[in-house]
């Protein structure tokens, strides 16, 4: 059994700089094809961006953007040069945010972190996350298919039917997020339903923090992480040195001060930006409002790449709570279907080792049944359901935020 996914995996860290910076100039050519980054990049010339440095001076599209860009323009803000029709799936994501899938293998580069993870060819993957709509289940199981491994379809929920096809498949391996891990071992362990066969897990979507890492690896399991986007796939993943995260081969992984695109002195904790080396569908400078910082020295694993800490916070207010991002429009948008309410404020938490929110708003008169009618308009504005506390005019802090990650 090989060590490593491929030889890109190991090669000189200077020779990935040279590949990656040597492709560049062409990426570059074909992005401007699209009229959106031939606007964005106007008076660049592709040959003279060869070096980070040079890659720094050209502006950062910001993920917060995308929603009112591909409305302008829709589907993709015009930043994709060839039609819908040229790509294999088409997607949504809360914003609304639209991802066209690439025809070929692997289109998500998800392949070499469920291997890191442990997964090899010829493994039954049990894939959680969801299928409708949004990338997510799509990213994980094209990702297994590409390494050989079958997957089962599941996407989330419905528990007595996952333990019969774990019962009846036995799968060694789960992705999904962390949060659906533990609600599968602890349903099977009161239920008396045998989920042993899951050894190892790729989990993403929320927060897995060390006290759930300890239950679940407790319980039997080798979970590791992956982090990634419905726009870039898997960017960055854990592997057995247990000591941040890898990033990712055919990406140019930015760290820059939030708000600029200057890059952080090294170790600094900054805004990551990502170019991605995908001629169907480039992005030159995509700014993902995700903190964190990259690690010294090269992984213990023999991987070369960049290592990371990993998520450290947003650099905006949007956050992702139970796989899903929530974003400061969306509770405006509350806010302008209940008029009478005064300061919003959407509170993230943890509970029991779940994702929770509570949606807190000022109104000096409440009606009747306004508190369920903004559990009903959080569900259908951000597509989570969640708790709701009317409080007095004032009370919320004048601080301008609206989404408070407390997890």
């Amino acid at each position: 059994m090989t060590t490593h996914y491929d030889a890109l995996e190991t090669r000189d860290p200077a020779e990935r700089e040279r590949d990656l910076f040597g492709r560049l100039p062409e990426l570059l050519r074909a992005a401007i094809k699209a009229p959106a980054y031939a606007a964005l990049l106007q008076g660049i010339d592709p040959a003279d961006i060869t070096t980070r440095a040079a890659l720094a001076q050209l502006p950062v599209l910001r993920k917060s953007e995308l929603p009112a860009l591909h409305k302008a323009a829709p589907p993709f803000g015009g930043f994709v040069a060839q039609s819908a029709s040229a790509f294999s799936r088409l997607f949504t994501s809360p914003g609304p945010i639209f991802e066209p899938e690439a025809a070929h293998s692997d289109p998500w580069r998800g392949a070499r972190a469920l291997f890191a993870a442990g997964f090899h060819c010829g493994d039954v993957v049990l894939n959680t996350f969801s299928y409708h709509l949004t990338p997510g289940g799509f990213i994980f199981d094209a990702s297994a298919r590409a390494l050989g491994c079958a997957v089962i379809p599941a996407g989330p929920g419905n528990t007595e039917a996952q333990f019969e096809l774990i019962e009846a498949y036995r799968p060694v391996g789960y992705s999904g997020t962390p949060d659906f891990l533990k609600i599968l071992l602890d349903g099977a362990a009161g239920a008396g339903r045998d989920v042993s066969s899951i050894r190892r897990a790729l989990v993403s979507g929320a927060a897995f923090p060390p006290s759930l890492q300890a239950e679940i690896k407790a319980r039997g399991v080798d979970a590791y992480q992956a982090f990634g986007t419905a726009d870039l796939g898997i960017i960055a993943y854990e592997t057995s040195a247990r000591g941040g995260m890898v990033v990712n081969e055919d990406l140019i992984f930015e760290i820059v001060r939030p708000g600029t695109g200057d890059p952080v002195a090294e170790g600094d904790v900054g805004e990551i930006v990502v170019t991605s080396l995908d001629p169907h569908h480039p992005w030159i400078r995509l700014a993902l409002g995700d903190l964190t910082a990259a690690l010294p020295g090269l992984s213990p694993c023999g991987r070369t790449n960049m290592r990371i800490k990993g998520w450290m916070g947003r650099a905006d207010q949007t956050t992702k709570i139970k796989g899903m991002f929530v974003r400061p429009e969306q509770v405006a948008e509350i806010g302008k279907r209940h008029p009478e309410l005064g300061r919003l404020r959407l509170v993230v938490t943890r509970a029991g080792e779940t994702d929770a929110m509570t949606l807190k708003a000022e109104c000096a008169s409440p009606a009747d049944g306004l508190p369920e009618a903004l559990a009903a308009s959080l569900r259908s504005v951000a597509k989570l359901g969640g708790n709701v506390e009317i409080v007095a005019p004032g009370t919320l802090p004048n601080d301008g935020k609206v989404i408070a990650d407390e997890r």
